[in-house]
């Protein structure tokens, strides 16, 4: 499902865009500073609803604006071109399209224009605390379990109204009715986390096995509270900690995916070139993860492609993504560190200065 065309206006320093895209590769080339990672951030946009480099609306738009358009046509699984839209304004106010169709929710455009983002800053998934990891193992189970997106934002919304009752409450009882349902939440948000990560684990391996053959990778799934305990009992018999605490202290908001080589944890075996190439594998491994699964095609987004990554490296890893089929959007300050991806149908943009010209 690649995306066809582009348009992005008011957005960072990109002057006026409307570009038509590759199915394949797209190659985004100028220096620093020119608008390729911004380019990058608006198909970002159009497909999640937020920047990946500012939670604030306001720091996207350009300064003179009210608001921003980002605007793109996609190719459907049964060949019809159909649009998908976003407008943010100064305010916060967010409007979206698919279709045509006003008033569509986020999520929806998250699933209609699934997306991997691999940028300079993406360590953090393996050196960050756990929060990173949460949200790649939530990227694959909101594509593969309908119910997940719902559930996860239920249990969230009940966590904080018991973390206030805990303020105030002076018997378990008054929080029995609320933990009963967080508990079944619970309950079915780690057995869809858990499933997911099983069933990634040996695509994610067999990756790893190709980018970095001289380790081996073990993937295991922690769902954020003993494992032998349920959820409803350990609720009752932390009562009075969280109490103390003034939150509540385990569940599956603390759900980690924990990554090791050797049994030690990959920041402290791998260099930042083998970090960038583990990075790399976990987000392909998603995306055919999801092909086998929906038949969808992820799009991939590679900002900085050749940092970190000596010649070999960035020729396994241009072979990689070669296989996979998808749409891969690659920013690169110079076109020989991509010479090795470039095909018959791919596209190179040259970007300076915000304008976007093809090349």
């Amino acid at each position: 499902m690649p995306l066809t065309r582009l348009v992005v206006q008011k957005f960072r320093n990109i002057k006026a865009c409307d570009i038509e895209l590759s199915a394949g590769f797209n190659f985004l080339i100028g220096p620093n500073g020119s608008g390729k990672t911004s380019l990058l951030e608006a198909i970002y946009l159009l497909g999640h609803g937020r920047s990946f480099k500012s939670t604030l609306t306001g720091r996207v738009i350009q300064n003179e604006a009210q608001e921003l358009f980002v605007h793109g046509r996609f190719l459907s699984s049964d060949q019809f071109e159909l649009p998908i839209g976003i407008n943010k304004q100064r305010d916060g106010s967010t409007e979206v399209k698919i279709g045509g169709q006003s008033g569509q929710k986020i999520a929806q455009l998250a699933k209609v224009l699934p997306l991997q983002l691999i940028h300079p800053e993406g360590f953090d998934l393996l050196t960050d605390g756990p929060k990173q990891r949460r949200a790649f193992m939530d990227w694959g189970v909101f594509h593969s379990e309908p119910a997940f997106y719902e559930a996860w934002g239920r249990f969230k919304r009940l966590n904080k109204q018991r973390n206030a009752l805990l303020k105030t409450a002076t018997h378990y009882r008054e929080l029995r009715y609320w933990d009963d349902e967080l508990a079944r939440l619970a309950d079915n948000i780690d057995a869809w986390r858990r499933q997911y990560v099983q069933q990634i684990s040996s695509v994610a391996q067999t990756l790893c096995q190709v980018f970095l053959p001289e380790f081996d990778i073990d993937l295991k799934y922690y769902r954020g509270w003993d494992k032998d305990t349920p959820y409803s009992e350990l609720l009752e018999k932390s009562f009075e900690r969280d109490q103390l605490l003034g939150y509540t202290f385990s569940g599956p908001n603390k759900a980690d995916l924990k990554i090791k080589v050797g049994g030690t944890p990959v920041e402290d075996v791998l260099s930042r070139g083998q970090l960038k190439l583990m990075v790399c594998a976990l987000r392909v491994a998603q995306g055919q993860h999801l092909t086998e699964l929906t038949g969808k095609q992820c799009i991939y987004l590679i900002d900085d492609f050749a940092s970190e990554l000596d010649s070999q490296r960035r020729e396994r890893l241009a072979d990689c993504f070669k296989s996979t089929g998808a749409q891969v959007f690659v920013s690169s300050i110079t076109q020989n560190q991509v010479a090795d991806m470039i095909e018959s149908n791919s596209k190179m943009f040259h970007v300076e200065h915000g304008t976007i010209e093809q090349g």
